[in-house]
């Protein structure tokens, strides 16, 4: 039996599904392991500047997410006002009752030899290795959800670093840079309104 080969159409049909889910719930449409394997495969094939390899990742399933979730809440509580009390802990809340995040972080010692080993291009390299983890994030978001789940990305990222590299011994070099919050679907995700494709295109000698 003749199979149909993948093609853009296959990725941009993937591209158009990915979208930001909020209401999430702890039970997964897919196995822990299916999950992990998705991670594994991203991390390996998502391309990065001289192929330097600079991605690194910390996925966190149940309590271990919870955790991860209660240093953001007791980070943000010097800055919660009554005002925005209310809209931050229903958020907060929203991310505890998901299943997991996904940690992205870059390995600033890959960077700095990167800078030594190729001086003419040192002041580039920081800002390739966030490209590539922009990218790994992308394919993991976009992965996640064309296996049934949702997912988000959140920034919380100065503020919770030093905790949560105590929490899980993450290596001093690991430069946090976004978290991924994942599960499966307990709602629709909101209309995405798009700015005119004229004005985010150009085009010359077609």
């Amino acid at each position: 039996m003749a199979t149909t080969k993948p093609n853009a159409d296959t990725l941009l049909e993937l591209i158009q599904g990915r979208r930001s889910y909020y209401a999430l719930s702890k039970d997964l449409p897919i196995s822990k392991d299916r999950i992990q394997d998705i991670v594994k495969a991203a991390i390996r094939q998502v391309p990065s500047s001289f192929n330097s390899q600079s991605n690194r990742v910390v996925i966190l399933f149940g309590d271990e997410h919870v955790k991860f979730w209660s240093i953001v809440r007791e980070a943000l509580q010097p800055f919660i006002t009554p005002e925005t009390s209310e809209k931050t802990n229903t958020r907060l809340a929203l991310f505890e009752a998901s299943a997991g995040s996904i940690l992205f972080y870059e390995d600033q010692t890959v960077v700095e030899n990167f800078q030594i080993k190729f001086a003419s291009y040192a002041d580039r390299f920081p800002g390739w290795a966030q490209q590539s983890d922009a990218m790994l994030q992308f394919a993991l978001w976009t992965a996640l959800e064309a296996e049934g789940l949702g997912a988000n990305l959140q920034h919380y990222n100065p503020l919770v670093d030093e905790k949560v590299a105590a929490t899980w011994k993450i290596p001093s070099t690991w430069k946090l840079n976004a978290q991924l919050v994942f599960g499966a679907r307990s709602g629709e995700a909101s209309p995405k309104e798009q700015i005119p494709i004229d004005d985010r295109l150009k085009v010359y000698g077609a």
